[in-house]
């Protein structure tokens, strides 16, 4: 222990030494937490529309009057002919299309149906899904006001026609705020790129400035040199992940819903093991460009297999294989149960056993291959 004491101190001073090394550490992760879940917002908030309207009616006006004080959609023009609204579509200006068709009025009056053409710029995908969404939902209010008989629908022959009322309700994030989804996923990604590349280049700080060979003549065991080198930045990341906490409650209101030990339980084993994982990156690296590009490369691999932007479960199954083997996947998950479900350790209890088996596993394959002549 009085060897690791010394090692410790030695780490310490030379975190400390380097003041501006120190300032990205903590002031990055609270920067990126407050600016990035404003900039990536997932929300549709202005759908581009523009109305074909070949009926005229009351109806008609009514419906267009309905969609443009719904919020969602902001109404660039209303034309009579299909082929000068499209030019909006092909100019990438509107993201949808709605065409009124005549009669639309008569039609629903006298028969209680009557379709409507909605056409979407789906080269942004997620605007055009969303934005029709939210133009579905607004027809289907504008059906409720006037009680089509279209929703009657026959239950069987005896019993006659019933009529069906829907009701929703989102359970853990009653107003579907993006935030409450993001926040999570991004204090776990600010926690991984700093431990991850901090400690991939450490090592090889050692080895560029000449320092590792007067430590590898030492009587200094591998053991005692990684854990040296892991120590010091566990207990940075436990701070900085103690600050993002505060961030998410302070500026979005969001805290754990569960037990916060357990979240910092969670917290210490993970990074125990993506800490492990930065320092088998440096053992395999001889200088830090070289270590900063191999962190990149499987850093980038975990943000988009972690379940940040695309749920785990749509992704093919090879993908799906590939995002358990990494240890962000089941901390982004964890993290978001417990903040938001308020989950107990026997909802997690599988993903905190993936995490310790990450962790003996990088941490012994870091010191197994660390190379030390005496």
């Amino acid at each position: 222990m009085k060897v690791l004491r010394f090692i410790l101190q030695k780490e310490f001073r030379q975190i400390f030494r380097d003041k501006s090394i120190l300032a990205m550490m903590f002031m990055m992760p609270l920067v990126q937490l407050v600016v990035l879940p404003l900039a990536m917002d997932f929300d549709v908030k202005s759908v581009n529309l523009v109305i074909v309207d070949h009926d005229h009616s009351s109806y008609a006006y009514r419906l267009i009057h309905k969609i443009g004080a719904s919020g969602y959609f902001k109404v660039l023009d209303i034309h009579s002919d299909y082929q000068q609204a499209m030019t909006y579509i092909e100019k990438g200006e509107a993201d949808i299309l709605l065409e009124i068709p005549p009669h639309f009025e008569r039609n629903l009056v006298r028969e209680g149906q009557q379709q409507l053409a909605i056409y979407a710029d789906a080269i942004n995908g997620t605007k055009a899904t969303i934005g029709g969404g939210y133009l579905n939902r607004v027809l289907m209010d504008f059906v409720s006001e006037i009680d089509l008989a279209k929703f009657s629908i026959s239950v069987s022959p005896a019993s006659g026609s019933g009529q069906i009322e829907l009701r929703s309700r989102s359970w853990y994030n009653p107003l579907e705020a993006y935030q409450f989804n993001i926040v999570p996923a991004v204090l776990v990604l600010l926690l991984t790129l700093i431990g991850g590349f901090m400690t991939a280049l450490n090592i090889v700080r050692e080895k560029e400035i000449g320092t590792i060979e007067q430590i590898n003549v030492t009587p200094i065991q591998k053991w005692q040199f990684i854990l040296g080198k892991l120590i010091p930045f566990w207990i940075i990341g436990m701070l900085i992940f103690t600050i993002g906490l505060m961030v998410c409650y302070f500026v979005y209101g969001i805290y754990p819903r569960g037990s916060l030990w357990l979240l910092y339980a969670f917290a210490v084993v993970y990074l125990i093991a993506i800490l492990g994982f930065g320092l088998l990156i440096s053992t395999y690296s001889n200088n830090q460009v070289q270590a900063m590009f191999i962190a990149f490369f499987f850093m980038t691999i975990f943000m988009l297999m972690s379940g940040f932007f695309t749920a785990i479960d749509s992704m093919p199954h090879w993908a799906r294989v590939l995002s358990n083997l990494t240890p962000v996947t089941h901390f982004v998950k964890v993290v978001r149960m417990v903040m938001l479900k308020g989950s107990t350790f026997s909802d997690v209890r599988l993903e905190f056993f993936y995490l310790i088996i990450f962790a003996f596993v990088l941490n012994g394959w870091a010191i197994w291959n660390y190379k030390k002549t005496s």
